[in-house]
């Protein structure tokens, strides 16, 4: 049995000095490696061997296993190495059809937040914008918000300190610019906002545009006027518009605005939950509160006041049923806008 070990391991170094691929390296694996090869068929003979002799021999059969094996990964490597040379030498074949990168494409909210711009610029209105890190007083207090306010619960805000905090929404810079500016005013405010929500529907950061006219006799007619072209021109459908009553702090009277079902036309389907309706935006007159905390007189100056989120008018523009979609990073997805 010494003896067959020994032949084993000299015809497996003639054996493996003889390989030039990885096809002929795992045969002499399984031949001379394999559960059934060369050396498990000597190893079944150990029995045969006297009782004081088989630790010497498995001793032996040890070594020699240990060495074929360790003879078996250098040549491995050898060959792992000469390929990867080879194949970094290769001549390019310049004959073959060139690779084009694929094309870079605006994102849907991108698109979306463009073409709302766009609208309320040939509407004369202007676009400004503000901070993202937002104090206290313009999101909330000179909004007719103060603390305690009840309707502070309804914005789930990312506080940084007592009296900073990540926006709720862009309507701050109503206040900002009625500071700074006098009437008349025409003002967009496009950006992103911040809220402690996350589901289907919902986001903790999505995208708003908060949109402002103040001047002398501006009634809710002028605004509805404003809300029924943005839909027409947005959605490429007369689309009819229904005004809900509502209630936001920083306007008086509020309407939450809702527009016929784009999916089935005001017939009812599943998206509109049967009712015809989809809800795009909140709006209202300017609280004469407001006015007053910019130093505008209210008998004087009246405007009114909304705001829409880039992803619901997204979803409904293209039917998308789940907003996370927008930030999954899916080529697929954002390929097809």
């Amino acid at each position: 049995m010494e003896h067959q070990l020994q032949s084993l391991e000299t015809e497996a170094r003639k054996s493996l000095e003889q390989l030039s691929d990885s096809g002929q390296l795992e045969e002499f694996r399984v031949r001379f490696l394999g559960r059934k090869g060369d050396f498990s068929t000597i190893m079944r003979q150990l029995g045969t061997v006297p009782a004081e002799e088989r630790p010497r021999v498995g001793q032996l059969a040890n070594s020699i296993k240990a060495e074929i094996e360790r003879l078996f990964e250098g040549k491995k490597a050898a060959l792992a190495a000469t390929a990867s040379g080879s194949a970094g030498k290769a001549t390019p074949d310049l004959s073959l059809p060139g690779r084009c990168p694929a094309g870079g494409k605006l994102h849907p909210i991108t698109l979306v937040m463009r073409e709302t711009c766009a609208i309320f610029e040939n509407l004369g209105f202007s676009v400004a914008e503000g901070p993202d890190v937002e104090l206290d007083y313009y999101n909330f207090e000179a909004l007719n918000i103060p603390a305690h306010h009840p309707a502070r619960d309804m914005h789930d805000t990312f506080y940084i300190s007592d009296s900073v905090l990540l926006r709720t929404h862009t309507s701050p810079m109503q206040a900002r610019i009625m500071e700074a500016q006098q009437p008349p005013l025409r003002v967009i405010a496009p950006g992103k906002v911040y809220r402690c929500d996350s589901d289907i529907t919902h986001t903790p950061m999505f995208h708003q545009v908060e949109g402002f006219l103040v001047d002398k006799n501006i009634s809710f007619a002028d605004l509805k006027g404003v809300l029924t072209v943005f839909t027409r021109k947005m959605f490429e459908k007369e689309l009819p518009l229904r005004f809900r009553p509502s209630f936001f702090p920083f306007t008086e009277p509020s309407a939450e605005v809702d527009i016929a079902c784009v999916i089935c036309g005001g017939e009812g389907c599943r998206v509109c939950k049967k009712t015809g309706w989809l809800e795009i935006l909140g709006s209202g007159m300017i609280d004469p509160e407001v006015f007053k905390m910019v130093g505008y007189d209210p008998e004087v100056y009246s405007g009114f006041a909304f705001g829409l989120g880039i992803e619901r008018i997204a979803m409904l523009k293209y039917g998308i049923d789940d907003i996370r979609l927008f930030y999954e990073n899916d080529q697929r997805f954002l390929s097809q806008f």
